[in-house]
């Protein structure tokens, strides 16, 4: 077997820390916050308990889809804000979905290879905020306008409008369509609905389960990573708002197809939901560790980003994880925990039907023979992006930090968190902690 040493040819990245807002679900009008204020109050809590300054670390990376207008490299504004200083450099990355995996990736990838000691990373996303946009059309007006100095040319501009031009561009309905396949995240999921044969009762079971989960994990207390957030009218959120506690599959199964309204089996019941929310993981060399005596929660092993047909996007998880237990000589059996982003309750019944797929194993996984099945018992194990939420800059570092507080509590040593990605792509981490003896 591969030493975890070895895997990011270099030296040993360890997770010392981490922690998260609550997920607030966008129910129309603009969120209390905006994403930079997300991260920072996320940030000023796990800050706070450290044995070191800010201006320690040696660079901040975050992944957002969508910062705001005032937000541009959102990850140092979020630095300067949490007292970082201004020579700690800070830079965002986005890779849709998984743009909070990414910033893991990229911060194990400096420590590695001795650039960095200390790294906050993570991601940030207020989705509620995503813009309206101005059409072409009355972008072209306004140019009109803006031209036109005499009283007689803006009256001929103003003969010009029509009310088709004030038709708004939604900017978060273009980021979750693919342009290259033109289809929409949902019309993926129902690609895939047909693909596997997945029956519309498979899905509202899981989503129940997947508010059942979590309506546990609250109740017993396993989320512990969640950081309280006070808004500016002094409103204190403390829990994911996602959760609905009543759902049942017979109540899921009243809503109507949502992207095939015809014969569609994806609904809004079944499918993640539109969030606002950061998540932070504190990154470090062992030098760090043994420096400020560090806790550690585990450490990073692996990282393996694929690519697939974007028309069956859903299925990035499977081309993303099968390399990492092949390069490492892992089963099934060898992973004790799971991490899969729900996008779409049918998008994780899919990839655990390729996953044990003869011939999608052999065509498209290089894969002789099929993986052994995943344990659902042992997969999203406190609910997911069904019941928690899933703002799309944040969801990977989410997944990645449960994952190590689960292998904790539990006294497991290895685990992959994984999504699939919008346009066709998937990523997926392996971490490991040490077991208690």
């Amino acid at each position: 077997m591969v030493s975890a040493k070895t895997n990011l040819k270099g030296r040993t990245v360890y997770v010392v820390d981490g922690g998260r807002t609550p997920f607030l679900r966008a129910m129309g009008p603009p969120g209390p916050f905006h994403a930079s204020d997300l991260a920072v109050q996320a940030g000023r809590h796990l800050l706070a308990r450290q044995p070191f300054e800010p201006d320690a670390l040696d660079e901040v990376i975050l992944g957002c889809v969508a910062s705001g207008p005032n937000e541009a490299n959102i990850a140092r504004i979020v630095a300067l804000r949490l007292g970082c200083g201004e020579q700690v450099p800070a830079w965002t990355v986005q890779r849709n979905c998984a743009s909070a995996m990414q910033s893991i990736d990229c911060a194990a990838t400096n420590i590695a290879s001795g650039r960095s000691e200390l790294v906050l990373a993570g991601g940030t996303e207020a989705m509620s905020r995503h813009p309206l946009l101005l059409n072409d059309q009355m972008v072209t007006w306004l140019a009109g306008w803006n031209k036109a100095r005499s009283a007689k040319g803006r009256v001929q501009q103003l003969a010009q409008l029509r009310p088709a031009y004030f038709k708004p561009i939604i900017a978060l309905l273009c980021g979750l369509s693919d342009p290259i396949v033109g289809l929409s995240m949902g019309q993926t999921a129902e690609e895939l609905a047909w693909k596997f044969n997945i029956r519309r009762e498979e899905m509202d079971t899981y989503a129940a389960q997947s508010h059942q989960r979590l309506a546990t994990a609250q109740e017993v207390g396993h989320l512990s990573e969640i950081e309280s957030l006070y808004a500016p009218d002094g409103t204190l959120y403390a829990t994911d708002e996602g959760l609905r506690a009543d759902t049942t599959t017979e109540k899921l199964s009243r809503l109507k197809p949502f992207f095939d309204r015809t014969v569609g089996k994806v609904t809004a019941g079944n499918s993640s939901q539109i969030t606002d929310g950061a998540a932070l993981l504190l990154l470090a060399s062992s030098a760090a560790v043994k420096k400020y005596k560090l806790p550690v929660l585990g450490r990073i092993v692996d990282c393996q980003w694929a690519g697939l047909n974007p028309a069956h996007m859903g299925l990035g998880p499977v081309h993303a994880m099968a390399p990492l237990l092949q390069r490492h000589a892992l089963s099934t059996a060898d992973i004790d925990y799971w991490e899969i982003n729900e996008a779409f309750a049918v998008q994780v019944l899919a990839c655990m039907k390729a996953w044990t797929d003869s011939d999608y194993c052999r065509e498209h996984l290089n894969q002789d023979t099929p993986f052994d099945p995943i344990d659902m018992e042992r997969l999203n194990v406190d609910g997911g992006g069904i019941s928690i939420g899933h703002p799309v800059g944040t969801s990977g570092t989410r997944i990645v930090l449960h994952l190590l507080n689960i292998l904790e509590r539990e006294n497991a040593h290895r685990g992959i968190a994984s999504l699939c990605i919008g346009g066709g792509q998937g990523g997926a981490i392996l971490v490991e902690r040490q077991e208690e003896k």
